[in-house]
């Protein structure tokens, strides 16, 4: 079991604080769900941005790492590489409800606003980023699916296939 910290997000990226860890994505109960296997982990990087862009203090966040996922097509393992950085706007709740349509907190490409916590559990939103970067149906590639290929054989043995096959000439 991996240990649970946790930071004031405001604080965190206002004073440029940097936290990295590891998980174990079984430890990751959203996760547990998608995953064919309990093996894999990810490494991440949380960094406070004092000055991000707007002057509005960031936290950027950037996993590694990867799991098994369950291919749609044939529900065996799939390996996934986990890749992602991002930015987030750590964001007091008093001032999404009182910005103006358009007005000071307008939504900048590339950066998610997420509500600020003095008590924020960083395995939670590690947790989000993944679940959130994660494919809505995962596969194999074209082929590469046991699943595919063994309906390909099952057509090609089918007695419809020599029917079909006579239809076409």
């Amino acid at each position: 079991m991996f240990a649970r910290h946790f930071i004031d997000s405001l604080d965190f990226a206002r004073q440029g604080l940097e936290f990295r860890g590891e998980a174990a994505v079984s430890e990751l109960p959203r996760l547990r769900d998608v995953l064919a296997a309990p093996e894999g982990q990810v490494s991440f990087v949380l960094r406070g941005v004092p000055q991000g862009r707007n002057g509005k203090a960031l936290l950027e966040l950037t996993l590694t790492g990867s799991c098994q996922l369950r291919c749609q097509r044939c529900l065996q393992a799939l390996p996934y590489s986990i890749n992602t950085a991002s930015l987030l706007m750590p964001v007091a709740e008093g001032e999404l409800e009182g910005a103006p349509e358009g007005g000071e907190l307008e939504e900048d490409e590339g950066i998610d606003t997420i509500p600020a916590s003095a008590h924020m559990d960083v395995l939670d939103l590690v947790e989000e980023e993944i679940v959130l970067g994660l494919p809505l149906a995962p596969r194999h590639e074209f082929g590469a699916c046991e699943a595919a290929n063994e309906s390909a054989l099952r057509e090609e043995r089918s007695p419809f296939a020599v029917l079909r096959g006579l239809k076409k000439d």
